[in-house]
């Protein structure tokens, strides 16, 4: 059972109500503000809280790897016009407002602690845990904030209030500075991930629910990263992101999963793999119960299936783009398990596998995330306890070589080396050895490293809600979706040219959403006149 998420979190802040175990059956109790926050047990139910709007159904419950990350790897089925799934809406998408109004519940909550962090007598080193924590909780929500819709109101207090003066927009580089601000310091308060899985205390960590350092230094890495690109441009961050990268691989903590499937088997099977996953956005139970928990991974995008038991229910509505089934060889392993090489038929109570042909590369679902490995009984239709991979350690190793790249105006040997672990990962070969066939050509020039480089990320985390943040911070996002919907129009199936629609709509608006259109109203300091460009 799922240690951290057993606890049942903060409907709302602000009333409080004091959570429960899940198999405490007695009634909730009403608290308020001023007299919550009293004891360390009510500060740990209150983080909870600040890690569970991570949860929300337009964060990682769903949106953040299906419709808000609309990129060249996958297309919507049966969707061709006026939707988000084709890039076709404006400032009034409920889904966009609801994004923004869920990254700001967290920060809020995340605020509401810090602001009474001291009143609990209790141990400082566990005060410093939980404050740590919450820190960088709070600079996460800003940093899917800033990444999604530029400079916000940089809110640092907790709303007493709802005739509070609304904030000014900060600009990006102000937001980014209160991030880096935050999670540095969360790195410091922190607790290790420790080597020993056997270790069942909490000193050291088994599950990876929970921000550890690890965590954190490779977020930073990803932070730093992203103001190195668009639209910050800010080259000095490369620097950063090498040293932060560095720090998780340096600690000894984290190795690569020998098998690339085995790591999205483990997500299914609820099984904890430390050393791969170095941070996951935890789900619990399949919503039948009091626990309200449940994820959706391997459902929206799954590969499609009727039957409630074996596989497992899947609308599988997405399916995979050409384009991102070529940049796979057909030597890499990782091709027929992130894209399903079959679909499901079920027929006389008994569903079986029937093999896509070489033709059918757009009927393809993906298959990342299969539900005949779920272990949480009864499956149902909606959810499952399937935990996000928030950060992996393949993500680190090549962090590292992208910002080694960078920095030194080419691959370094260890660069070379970190993606090639990765690469030879992703065609089952011993990560320790070099294999001629499966490595990157030694030796490569500062821009063909970095295009490898990207494309082997493309490979690696499919479908995992990272593409479309790639693409805008490398300054390739438009171009690329709009070469994707030409190469849909010529190649493509009859029956699938649709798929080229968010393609043909994307343009430089598309590179923030809109400041919500209810944001507009309720603040006359941001106003119409301070819309993202396009909108």
């Amino acid at each position: 059972m799922k240690r951290f998420i057993y606890l049942m979190c903060i409907a709302l802040l602000f009333p409080i109500f004091s959570c429960k175990k899940f198999l405490d059956t007695s009634p909730l109790d009403f608290k308020t503000p001023e007299n919550y926050f009293s004891t360390e047990s009510e500060l740990n139910t209150a983080l909870v809280g600040v890690y569970n709007k991570l949860q929300d159904e337009r964060l990682y419950r769903r949106g953040l790897f299906t419709y808000l990350a609309i990129s060249d790897e996958f297309f919507y089925r049966n969707v061709s016009t006026s939707s988000l799934f084709v890039l076709d809406f404006d400032a009034a998408q409920v889904d966009v407002g609801r994004f923004w109004e869920a990254c700001y519940q967290g920060v809020d909550r995340a605020n509401a602690i810090l602001e009474n962090i001291q009143k609990p007598v209790m141990d400082e080193q566990k005060r410093g845990v939980i404050k740590g924590e919450t820190l960088f909780l709070r600079a996460y929500f800003y940093f899917l904030l800033v990444d999604n819709y530029g400079g916000v109101p940089l809110k640092l207090t907790s709303t007493k209030s709802p005739t509070e003066k609304p904030l000014k927009r900060a600009t990006v580089k102000e937001v980014y500075d209160q991030i880096l601000l935050d999670m540095t310091t969360a790195y410091a308060l922190v607790q290790d991930i420790k080597k020993d899985p056997a270790d069942q205390t909490d000193a050291g960590l088994t599950y990876s629910e929970r921000v550890t350092k690890s965590a954190i230094a490779g977020i930073l890495a990803k932070v730093c990263l992203t103001m190195a690109g668009e639209p910050l441009r800010d080259q000095t961050k490369s620097a950063e992101a090498l040293k932060w990268s560095e720090l998780v691989i340096n600690s000894g903590r984290h190795m690569l999963n020998p098998d690339y499937k085995q790591i999205f088997i483990n997500a299914a099977k609820d099984i904890y793999d430390t050393k791969e996953c170095i941070w996951e956005i935890g789900f619990y139970g399949n919503n039948t119960g009091n626990a309200q928990q449940g994820g959706t991974l391997g459902i929206t995008n799954g590969i499609t299936s009727t039957d409630l038991v074996d596989p497992g229910y899947a609308t599988g509505t997405i399916n995979a783009t050409g384009r991102m089934y070529n940049l796979y060889d057909a030597t890499d392993a990782r091709r027929d398990w992130c894209i399903a090489p079959f679909k499901y038929v079920t027929a006389n109570n008994k569903t079986t596998t029937v093999a896509w042909t070489a033709a059918q590369i757009y009927d393809r679902n993906i298959g990342k995330w299969r539900r005949q490995y779920e272990t949480v009984m009864p499956k149902t239709k909606d959810f499952n306890s399937v935990d996000f991979p928030a950060l992996r350690y393949s993500d680190v190793l090549l962090m590292y070589a992208e910002a080694a790249n960078e920095v030194n105006g080419g691959p370094t040997s260890t660069a070379e080396l970190y993606l090639n672990q990765v690469r030879r990962r992703g065609h089952n070969k011993p990560v320790g050895a070099a294999d001629p066939v499966v490595d990157v050509t030694s030796g490569l020039g500062k821009s063909k490293f970095l295009e490898e480089l990207q494309n082997e990320r493309a490979r690696e985390f499919a479908f995992e809600g990272m593409r479309q943040h790639d693409l805008k911070r490398w300054g390739l996002y438009v171009s690329k979706m709009n070469s994707l919907a030409v190469e849909i129009n010529a190649s493509a199936p009859s029956t699938w040219k649709y798929a080229a629609s968010a393609g043909k709509n994307a343009t430089d608006r598309n590179l923030l959403f809109p400041i919500p259109n209810s944001e507009l109203v309720l603040n006359p300091n941001i106003g119409v006149n301070n819309q993202n460009p396009g909108w």
